[in-house]
């Protein structure tokens, strides 16, 4: 209750009925009766006064009700916080990105889920009884490994740094009340009238000064007395210590869990004219009050003792970093000086990030004068609305640079969650897709989720190949993204059979595409050298150790086992989605060896021989689909959220690009069978289209929808993938455009996963360039391969295509305009072979060579 107190100290005549609405009616009511109690807002027919004469943005005429439905969300990728949008009180959902339960903080003997070395021997040989069984088995298939799973230990969650709870002492009826998230620079805003003023609230997080900032200002000479303060506010974090810095800075000191890792936020007030004062009320109740002032604003700072450079075994996997305070009153002191100066570096930050080099219109007219709520409720399947589809792609592209850009990469959350954060923000399709638009749409923000791969994943993940696996080469993780590194198999005893989720070794190896993709769009050679190829290394020297002869059909194959597609129940060997990305994973260092400087050539050649001998994943089954797994096990009424098999249309190529010489010759049951391109393309479009809408099992996600629509557009379907499009927007995102799990829960999940594959789709309709397995083949540029007839008209600017190059393309009723192609001054193969496509047919072709240019008008 100690939350209540302090907002009733705050702001009484709003809080204090509250607080007795808790005690009356219990905790889970307050929040929604505590926005019954603040003033009406009179309703808006106009987009406000400052909303971005472009659109590109999201406004409504009522305050937030609903976290996950109705706030929005600002972030650097150091902090994000989520505003509702309040008048007289305005309370801000708080985040640090490394501020996570568990791990070594709450438990020092937390190992990653790995087995302890002494029990290495059994787990060997559990996985050798496996193997056996498997092959043994009839039916190709075992009903569990919980001999190789593991007890998660403290496993943790990311969690909620509290709020930031901002009241100005007023009264009376509200007026002319909006609130908008502009896109173009990043601030959320909200804007009323009350008692003769006319009031303004800013909130943004810059990257630049790693600070968040809040401010209010009015019309007026002088400000209402004004209160900030902190507070937890019903967060699962113990209670922290707040209290006064200084006369204009509060101070929040906690741990994540008891034991738990120390976090720290400052927060200072600057004021323009007026007097500010802090006042400790209690060890953990605070507040700094502003009187006289014409404008008042608080810059806030947060961050915690975590670091990535102690999750190894020199630091004994302790992932503890120095106590914050320090660096944090570095940050604090430049970015409270000057509140006009934050803003405008973050808005020309944003700028140049954004926009400065790709845009994209889909012919879209803005509705000026319909909040984005009614917008969205509007909006209708297959009709759609190219605006509020403009604004989602934007809205992908603003969260993902927003939650990007940290030390940490972005988890199934961004950047933004309340407590209990769903699945402890864990990821193994999410994270994946979080990253899918970034190369292609010039988003420079994939370090971190490098640094995260070779710091937390790789260090442990060696201990995993070792005490799981057997295999003393390269690294490996099961899919659970933790900042601690957990690379284990999670499960152990009474867990059940947890193989459908957590036996996935195969993780590391998705994210390898985006590793090669990183390098195949930049050529940044020195970055490779250093640490995109240590990373393919290691992962593909694991897996080449990790492949064994297929001893089922005896076809002298080698084959992954035990596996599990992804979230499927049935545990064997071969499945298609492991097949096909080891595949494409050996592709990438041998495409890559060269620029690596590497002299191994034992392991070049190795992955060469093992390729060449492994099981491609490509089998066309019973009822003419694309097997998901070695054994046909498939089912037409299977509409499972995961399209697991596919994974090679979308968004890899070994479907997409399939090469008759390079994975012909497939052997199935023993029989000889050799595929054309169009029979593997066939049975792909025939497991898609029984995979279903994206409805399936576990509730409903927008995720699997978003997916769906970007391997329609990889069949250039344009009604399909427009359909699958807009079905995801009308499904399952809410009035503020966030991704919603199970949407018509009353409070449901937010997940970003969605929101920042969107934009992926949405390119894959417009432009395609699929990865190939050797610059010996020609790379194929494909021009809106899967237009919908809602975008006749429209123009893409500064996208990026493997090979270093970037499209300028226009388009109108339906057809190209223009293209103009540029080659870097330092492309990745200076001799490659592109070819241009449009509507089945060549256009244009040339090969690569520094800083080459082509325009093409003819269509």
């Amino acid at each position: 209750m100690a939350y209540l107190q302090l907002l009733s100290y705050i702001a009484p005549e709003i809080y204090r009925p509250a607080a007795q609405l808790v005690i009356s009616q219990g905790p889970t009511m307050w929040w929604s009766k505590l926005f019954a109690l603040a003033p009406a807002a009179v309703l808006s027919f106009a987009a406000p006064s400052g909303f971005p004469a472009s659109g590109n943005g999201l406004w409504y005429n009522t305050p937030g009700n609903l976290w996950s439905k109705t706030y929005l969300p600002v972030g650097n990728g150091f902090l994000g916080a989520m505003t509702p949008g309040g008048a007289s009180v305005e309370i801000t959902q708080l985040n640090i990105e490394s501020l996570w339960s568990g791990g070594p903080f709450q438990d020092p003997a937390y190992n990653g889920g790995n087995k302890r070395p002494s029990e290495a021997p059994a787990a060997h040989k559990a996985m050798e009884s496996i193997h056996a069984s498997i092959f043994a088995s009839s039916t190709g298939q075992i009903d569990n490994i919980e001999a190789l799973t593991t007890d998660p230990g403290a496993y943790g969650s990311y969690a909620s740094a509290g709020y930031l709870i901002s009241t100005m002492n007023i009264s009376g009826p509200v007026t002319g009340f909006a609130r908008w998230l502009d896109m173009d620079e990043g601030v959320a805003r909200v804007t009323w009238s009350q008692s003769s003023n006319y009031f303004t609230r800013e909130t943004f997080c810059s990257h630049p000064s790693q600070a968040c900032y809040h401010r209010i200002a009015s019309s007026n000479a002088t400000l209402p007395s004004t209160t900030f303060a902190f507070a937890t506010l019903g967060s699962l974090l113990p209670t922290p210590k707040i209290t006064c810095l200084d006369s204009r800075t509060l101070q929040v000191r906690g741990f994540a869990s008891e034991p738990g890792m120390l976090y720290e936020i400052l927060g200072k007030v600057q004021s323009t004219y007026g007097r500010v004062a802090c006042t400790a009320l209690s060890a953990n109740n605070a507040t700094i009050s502003v009187t006289g002032a014409t404008e008042a604003w608080i810059a806030w700072v947060g961050g915690t003792e975590y670091s990535m450079d102690a999750g190894n075994a020199k630091s004994n996997f302790s992932f503890r970093g120095a106590d914050p305070h320090a660096s944090l009153t570095s940050l604090l002191s430049p970015a409270s000086s000057s509140y006009q100066d934050a803003l405008v570096q973050h808005i020309a930050d944003i700028k140049a990030t954004l926009y400065s080099r790709f845009s994209l219109s889909l012919g879209q007219k803005p509705q000026l004068n319909i909040p984005t709520d009614q917008i969205r409720a509007a909006y209708q399947v297959d009709k759609g609305n190219p605006y509020l589809e403009w604004l989602t792609f934007n809205l992908g592209r603003y969260m993902l640079a927003s939650s990007a850009r940290g030390t940490l990469p972005a988890n199934l959350q961004g950047k933004w969650a309340k407590d209990p954060a769903p699945w402890g923000a864990d990821a193994n399709i999410n994270i994946q897709m979080n990253y899918w638009s970034a190369e292609m749409s010039n988003l420079d923000v994939t370090r971190p989720l490098f640094d995260y791969f070779e710091k937390t994943w790789a260090p442990r993940g060696a201990m995993t190949a070792q005490t799981l696996y057997n295999i003393s080469r390269g690294w490996v993780a099961h899919n659970e993204v933790r900042i601690f590194g957990h690379t284990g198999m999670k499960g152990g005893t009474g867990a059940g059979n947890t193989a459908l989720w957590a036996n996935y070794p195969e993780s590391a190896v998705w994210m390898m595409i985006h590793v090669w993709d990183h390098f195949d769009h930049t050529n940044d050679v020195a970055w490779w050298k250093a640490q995109g190829w240590p990373l393919l290394k290691g992962v593909a020297s694991f897996q080449l150790d990790k492949l064994i002869p297929d001893l089922y059909f005896n076809d002298s194959t080698l084959v992954v086992a035990p596996c599990n597609s992804p979230e499927q129940s049935y545990i064997t060997f071969g499945c298609a989605h492991a097949q096909q990305m080891i595949w494409q994973m050996f592709n990438a260092v041998e495409k890559g060896f060269k620029a690596s400087g590497d002299t191994d050539i034992a392991f070049l050649n190795e992955v060469r021989s093992k390729r060449a001998r492994m099981d491609k994943g490509l089998r066309i089954g019973r009822w003419g689909q694309l097997q998901e797994w070695k054994v046909d096990l498939d089912s037409p009424t299977d509409t499972h959220r995961h399209l697991s098999h596919l994974i090679g249309l979308y968004p890899g190529y070994a479907i997409s690009s399939y090469d008759l010489g390079l994975q012909g010759g497939l052997i199935a049951n023993r029989t000889n069978t050799t595929y054309t391109k169009s029979q593997v393309m066939d049975a792909a479009m025939v497991s898609l289209a029984h995979r279903g809408n994206g409805t399936g099992p576990d509730a409903d996600a927008g995720w699997e929808k978003v997916w769906r629509a970007a391997a329609w557009a990889q069949f250039g379907n344009a009604p399909k993938f427009y359909h699958e499009l807009t079905y995801t927007i009308y499904e399952t995102f809410g009035p503020n455009l966030f991704s919603l799990y199970n949407p018509f829960d009353p409070d449901p999940l937010f997940q970003i996963d969605a929101n920042l594959g969107f934009p992926a789709a949405v390119l894959n309709a417009l432009l395609q360039a699929q990865d190939v397995p050797s610059f010996d083949i020609p790379l194929v540029i494909t021009l809106l391969p899967a237009l919908p007839a809602a975008w006749p008209s429209g123009q893409l600017k500064g996208a990026r295509t493997r090979g270093g190059i970037t499209v300028d393309l226009q388009w109108s009723n339906g057809k190209p305009t223009t293209v103009a192609l540029a080659v870097d001054s330092n492309p990745i193969s200076a001799s490659r072979s592109v070819r241009v496509v449009f509507a089945g047919k060549i256009v244009g072709s040339f090969t690569t060579k520094p800083n080459f240019r082509t325009t093409i008008q003819r269509f």
